[in-house]
């Protein structure tokens, strides 16, 4: 037996409880969580925006030690830390032979099934492939990748979905170059991502914008140059911050049509406005013929960070080994599992950054 937060049925409230897990099967992995971040998604999961089979364990950013290994598993073995992947590439569909690996028709496959069972005999699906809010789980193995070295598996649970995410924002979907300038909406667990990946780019102006006041100092730490809170006038405040123009780059980390909005119109005429946030199919977002001609700008979906976890972490464990990216300093809050839906209500109301579930 091992305690989990269970989804009993979309809208309802998470329970803690006891469930059992099975051992590994061939391809499968047993792995005991370090720790577990508490994701925007999580909350969108829980609440029907998103759909997920349920019931069903939820958490999808995490790391922790193998405990054990199936048939045919030989990448990782028992005592070797993991980061928890919950978007693995098939290798075999469309997406994955072009490269889009963070696309693939497949990664979610996993979630369809069964990984466990409540104490009176329910099957349990894994939330987003991983059930990270839980002791231990137990995963596909190509679920798994080697955690880096010298990094605490605490700081490396962030690593599957908020950094990756946040990074690949800036590095493979906007692409920011040297001296460009970036305005970031919402400054949450991935915007805080954001920020550092740009001052990482070498971003001249990093502008965050978020509903809380309170969030200025942190937003500063992970470079943001100016902060501002959202607003109307949010546009029009950031084309002054860049001489008229507005932002080469702007990142909406929130998913609502007004952010998404606000963030193509303070983007420059030309520039690129990436969307990473996740919103529900009634938040429309509509504009006009013209004003995509005369405006000339680049909306971008972005999945995942447009990232391949296996080329990327190594590249962003050298950031965090040489002190460019502080993952401890998104964490604003640690708990255990009976603090997950306090943690949601946080989100809620736009305050902090990352929750960390520690085990």
């Amino acid at each position: 037996m091992v305690r989990a937060a269970v989804l009993p049925a979309v809208g309802a409230p998470l329970e803690i409880t006891d469930i059992v897990l099975p051992e590994p099967g061939p391809g499968q992995v047993r792995v005991s969580l370090a720790a577990a971040g508490v994701c925007h998604s999580d909350l969108s999961l829980s609440n029907g925006t998103m759909r997920v089979p349920v019931p069903a364990v939820l958490g999808h950013e995490g790391a922790g030690t193998v405990l054990s290994v199936g048939e045919g598993v030989d990448h990782v073995e028992p005592g070797d830390g993991v980061v928890l992947n919950w978007a693995p590439s098939c290798g075999r569909c469309f997406h994955c032979g072009i490269g889009e690996v963070w696309l693939c028709a497949d990664a979610l496959k996993g979630a369809a099934g069964t990984h466990a069972r409540t104490a009176d005999g329910v099957g349990l699906h894994p939330g987003l492939n991983v059930a990270a809010f839980a002791e231990e789980t137990v995963v596909a193995a190509n679920c798994v990748l080697p955690a880096p070295e010298g990094i605490p598996l605490t700081d490396a649970a962030l690593l599957g979905c908020a950094v990756l995410t946040g990074y690949g924002a800036v590095h493979h979907n906007a692409r920011v170059r040297a001296g460009e300038s970036v305005v970031v909406l919402g400054i949450g667990g991935v915007g805080l991502a954001v920020l550092q990946a740009a001052r990482i780019a070498g971003a001249s102006r990093i502008v965050a914008v978020d509903v809380s006041p309170a969030k200025e100092e942190l937003a500063r730490r992970a470079g943001a140059t100016d902060y501002l809170v959202a607003s109307a006038a949010t546009p029009r405040e950031v084309r002054a911050l860049t001489g008229g123009q507005g932002a080469d780059v702007a990142v909406e980390c929130v998913g609502r049509s007004a952010t998404i909005r606000a963030a193509w119109e303070s983007t420059r005429r030309g520039g690129r406005t990436t969307v990473v946030g996740i919103g529900g199919k009634d938040q429309e977002v509509v504009f006009n013929a013209l004003e995509i001609f005369h405006w000339g700008r680049t909306l971008s979906g972005c999945v995942y960070g447009d990232s391949d976890p296996a080329r990327d972490l190594p590249v962003l464990a050298g950031h965090i080994r040489a002190g460019r990216f502080d993952v401890s300093m998104m964490v604003t809050e640690r708990i255990g599992l009976d603090g997950i839906p306090a943690a949601f209500d946080t989100m809620l109301a736009g305050r902090g950054g990352r929750a960390l579930v520690v085990f």
